[in-house]
């Protein structure tokens, strides 16, 4: 983007107050890459009201169905919303991850992207930000958020968010790839342990990729055995009062609606089950959550 294009975005955000709904591409400039997202400010709203930022889930990016979809009904809601799409190494990156695209990134590096876009919505005048994670993006909003006290972030919401145990995850590999993980992740723990983190394993199954191409780093930080991307263990530690959403058809995570509840209270965590949702919340059931959200964010 020119930088007259720049300057006309960032004058047409720091318009009067009041305005009509505007939906725009953001950019931002970090670590040497840029950093795009979809800014949609509901009627007569600016960044001084409160906005969600919210994050997609594993390789997808923010044009997303259930980005897309509650954008939409969030907006006619009269809310704000911030849809980024994390870069995973790749600068300005746009559609779901190629797989035939060598993968160099981390679980973790979300937590920096978050940040950076807070950072950047201060800059814009927000006062009040609620963070959204979807699926993978929803472990990563939960860890970030027990790591970093911000004082913007006024909640959480995490819609089917990542769960995970060591035994599934290595079941769940035997299943997709009809080989073992352990010895897999022998390799690249040996790699990284010999400071050879960046060498690359070749034709290699990676996540949803099939005979990818991965770093070493990257292969450890997705599968090496961690309890933070457990979800359900990690409400209890975040500062923010949080909703947890679950579908009682999603087969893609199950186990929240037993999961989560033990530590839900009603009010600092809080648990919806949604009746007949499947992963992505299609339809009315979007609707279920956008309505549950605004009444969150009314609390």
């Amino acid at each position: 983007m020119s930088n007259i294009l720049r300057l006309i975005g960032t004058l047409f955000l720091l318009a009067p107050l009041s305005q009509p709904a505007l939906a725009q591409e953001v950019t931002l400039d970090f670590q040497g890459m840029t950093l795009n997202g979809n800014l949609e400010l509901a009627d007569e709203k600016s960044l001084a009201d409160p906005v969600i930022l919210m994050v997609h889930g594993t390789l997808a990016h923010n044009g997303m169905e259930i980005q897309k979809t509650l954008q939409e009904m969030l907006r006619e809601r009269a809310v704000n919303t911030l849809t980024i799409t994390l870069s995973l190494g790749i600068s300005n990156r746009k559609g779901f991850y190629d797989c035939a695209q060598p993968h160099n990134h981390q679980h973790t590096d979300a937590l920096a992207e978050i940040a950076a876009w807070i950072d950047w919505l201060k800059g814009q005048g927000s006062k009040t930000i609620y963070l959204l994670g979807h699926s993978r993006g929803g472990n990563q909003v939960a860890w970030y958020a027990t790591e970093n006290k911000q004082p913007l972030v006024k909640g959480v919401i995490l819609v089917a968010p990542m769960n995970w145990d060591e035994q599934s995850e290595a079941v769940d590999y035997r299943k997709r790839y009809e080989k073992d993980l352990a010895p897999l992740l022998a390799d690249a723990e040996k790699r990284m342990a010999e400071g050879k983190g960046q060498e690359w394993l070749e034709h290699t199954d990676f996540i949803y990729c099939k005979d990818t191409k991965v770093s070493a780093a990257s292969f450890v930080s997705y599968y090496k055995p961690d309890k933070r991307r457990h979800t359900p263990g990690l409400l209890k530690s975040i500062p923010q009062k949080t909703l947890v959403f679950a579908g009682s058809a999603d087969t893609s995570v199950v186990g929240l609606e037993k999961q989560v509840p033990p530590v839900a209270d009603g009010e600092h965590i809080q648990f919806q089950l949604i009746d007949g949702a499947d992963h992505f919340f299609r339809d009315l059931y979007a609707e279920d959550v956008a309505d549950a959200i605004l009444a969150f964010m009314a609390e």
